[in-house]
């Protein structure tokens, strides 16, 4: 059985190796209802900012959603 919360660290990654690694959790998420992004912070805000700004439109991601740490983001694909 597949968890319904999934997480993918993207530290040091290029923007497009970020979202390509993105991508195929995405395409792996099966019944998952979240995908949390770790993306960092501390190193500036370049890849979470681009995250942000591509997955808010991806048609599997219904919403963002940003937490107490700046340096995650949650893809919610379903609700509960």
């Amino acid at each position: 059985m597949q968890t319904a919360f999934l997480e993918i660290d993207v530290h040091g990654l290029t923007r497009e190796q970020a979202f390509t690694a993105i991508d195929a959790k995405l395409r792996r998420a099966g019944g998952a209802y979240r995908l949390r992004v770790i993306h960092g912070y501390h190193g500036g805000t370049v890849l979470r900012d681009a995250i942000r700004a591509h997955y808010r439109s991806h048609p599997k991601v219904k919403r963002l959603e940003l937490g107490l740490n700046p340096g995650e983001t949650d893809l919610v694909l379903r609700e509960l």
